[in-house]
């Protein structure tokens, strides 16, 4: 058996920031990265962001160098059949390996409906995913995108501002109105039909087909026809090497603060892993920072730090010239308090439970706020309008 001291099952940005996070400290431990995908580790934002919209943004740019910069050794097209935690041995169809330690940043698999895969029926996530889409966009052709949350409406303003007659078909009256307050919600929608969309709301696809030269879907009573769909409705953690290996699991693979799982020497990271925030408690989080800070983290771990992971991640959206970040929950059935520069463009927002302790801020079209954001969220306090408002969008 081959043995490695550093086994990194998962291949995404995760993975990638372990490597990094092992080599600040071993420069010459081996590392092997055993990945399912077909594509070297590489940033996975751009993929419905920067690519649609950077021209000088190219996808050989949008790999991140792992094995250049690591020394990582990358098995791609490879997945593992099993992991035994008490022989420290990770097995697929070609060979089985020995691991001093091991990290799942295993991510997860996209939500799925009643409609198969194919060459026109794409679950957006990977970079494969992309080119195939990208073959539909820039010809006037029509595609419907399914989902109204980050993935859905990020791609669907990628595609129409790339020549592509776009549809949205997500559940919600308004377009973000699971996230935003009513009225920004409606400005959000609103900014999707002035740029062309076409918005169907309050809609659920019950399935479909997959056609000779067309998709298509059952909806709104009847069958409608697309060249192309882009499902993008969430992830669900892709946990059964772990509750296979013996390890805790619920809603993604359970870590302490070290990241180490419930077995020793078995850490995870990034999207499966769910972990203690020191701010908002137990949560598992599906985006870049989280991946990148706490991957980075996991591989120091790993090479001996003891350090704890205490970092609060942010999420983030750019949409035609609307961008937000934000920190926490952004539920708009908890009070909210907006604090606005430009109305529904520029300013925050903070979520606020009960007892009025804030539980999310999002801030809109304004830089450099994360660490004023993470200060109110660790205010254990409760908070008048007064004590938020200018908070985040003074100038002084």
């Amino acid at each position: 058996m081959t043995h490695f001291q550093y086994m990194i099952v998962g291949g995404g940005m995760a993975a990638d920031a372990a490597a990094n996070g092992i080599r600040e400290l071993d420069a010459d431990g081996s590392i092997a990265i055993i990945s399912d995908d077909v594509d070297e580790p590489y940033t996975r934002p751009a993929l419905s962001k920067k690519l649609w919209t950077d021209e000088e943004f190219s996808e050989a740019d949008n790999f991140l160098g792992t094995a250049e910069n690591t020394g990582a050794q990358i098995y791609l097209r490879t997945e593992v059949s099993a992991v035994d935690a008490d022989r420290r041995t990770v097995t697929t169809a070609e060979e089985r390996f020995e691991f001093d330690k091991l990290l799942f940043v295993t991510g997860g698999r996209p939500k799925s409906l009643d409609l198969e895969v194919g060459e026109r029926v794409i679950y957006f996530r990977s970079f494969a995913d992309y080119r195939r889409l990208r073959e539909f966009s820039g010809r006037d052709l029509n595609v419907a995108v399914i989902g109204g949350g980050f993935i859905g409406t990020e791609l669907a303003a990628a595609l129409v501002q790339n020549s592509t007659n776009t549809t949205l078909i997500f559940d919600d009256e308004t377009l973000g109105a699971s996230v935003f307050p009513s009225d920004m919600a409606r400005s959000f929608h609103d900014l999707y039909r002035s740029h062309g969309v076409r918005l169907v709301p309050e809609t659920k696809v019950s399935g479909g087909r997959l056609e000779a030269d067309h998709v298509s879907l059952d909806f709104d009573g009847g069958p409608h026809e697309f060249d192309a769909v882009a499902v993008g409705l969430g992830i669900e953690p892709t946990t059964d090497l772990a509750e296979q290996a013996g390890i805790t699991t619920d809603d993604g693979i359970l870590v302490d603060e070290s990241l180490q799982t419930s077995r020793p020497n078995v850490y995870a990271a990034g999207d499966v892993a769910r972990y203690p925030d020191r701010l908002l408690g137990r949560q598992r989080v599906e985006h870049v920072d989280n991946a990148t800070q706490m991957g980075t983290a996991a591989g120091r771990i790993m090479a001996g730090s003891d350090e704890s992971y205490t970092h609060t991640p942010y999420f983030y959206t750019n949409v035609f010239d609307f961008g937000y970040q934000a920190v926490g929950t952004l539920d708009p059935s908890l009070r909210t308090v907006e604090d606005w520069v430009q109305p529904h463009s520029e300013g925050a927002v903070s979520y606020l439970d009960e007892g009025e302790r804030v539980q999310g801020v999002l801030v809109v079209n304004r830089k450099g706020q994360l660490d004023a954001a993470r200060e109110i969220l660790a205010e254990d306090w409760a908070h008048a309008p007064s004590d938020l408002v200018h908070r985040l969008t003074s100038d002084d």
